[in-house]
């Protein structure tokens, strides 16, 4: 089974990242499972979601403490969260980050690449200077740095799974898939 915990804050869109990977996962015959994990935060408050992907029925129903591979939104949740908690030797993580001077605890036992899904989300018109929606572009990172999933299977789900802007959030995941840096 392969797991995957996407760190966030209220409002980037961690949960519609996790529906859209989950679809992303079905497309290519993969067993999934996809939630959110928060209680009455607010907009901006730190949030978690979850990924499950199996080639057989999921039948386990926790947290991931110990997943595979973790996404990363929000550059400013490295200070206060240990978001590499539990996260597997040789894990991939993929963060959005404009420059390479981020500091993650344990590097050394990782896999790190990142993107600048900020700035892209932003030309492409996904949220606000203050507030960009980065899920569907971290979601082309993903597919770059980890080789997991087909671009063309999370374009395919971003159609169907995003309400909105549809075409700008498709053009995001390209440009993220393409720019993504891979560190280490």
């Amino acid at each position: 089974m392969l797991e995957i915990r996407i760190h966030g804050r209220g409002g980037q869109g961690s949960v519609i990242a996790s529906k859209i990977l989950a679809s992303a996962f079905f497309k290519e015959n993969k067993y999934v499972q996809a939630f959110p994990a928060f209680g009455v935060e607010r907009r901006g408050a730190p949030v978690a979601a979850f990924v499950r992907i199996d080639d057989q029925p999921i039948l386990l129903r926790t947290n991931i403490y110990n997943p595979d591979h973790i996404v990363v939104l929000d550059p400013s949740l490295l200070e206060g969260i240990d978001v590499t908690e539990g996260l597997k030797e040789n894990g991939w993580i993929i963060l959005n980050a404009a420059g390479n001077g981020l500091e993650v605890k344990g590097v050394q036992k990782f896999l790190i690449a990142r993107v600048d899904a900020s700035s892209i989300a932003l030309k492409h018109g996904l949220g606000t200077p203050r507030a960009p929606i980065v899920n569907t572009a971290i979601l082309g990172a993903f597919a770059r740095a980890t080789g997991l999933i087909r671009l063309e299977s999370i374009i395919e789900a971003i159609r169907e799974e995003v309400p909105l802007n549809k075409d700008n959030n498709v053009e995001a995941t390209i440009e993220a898939f393409e720019q993504t840096i891979i560190m280490r």
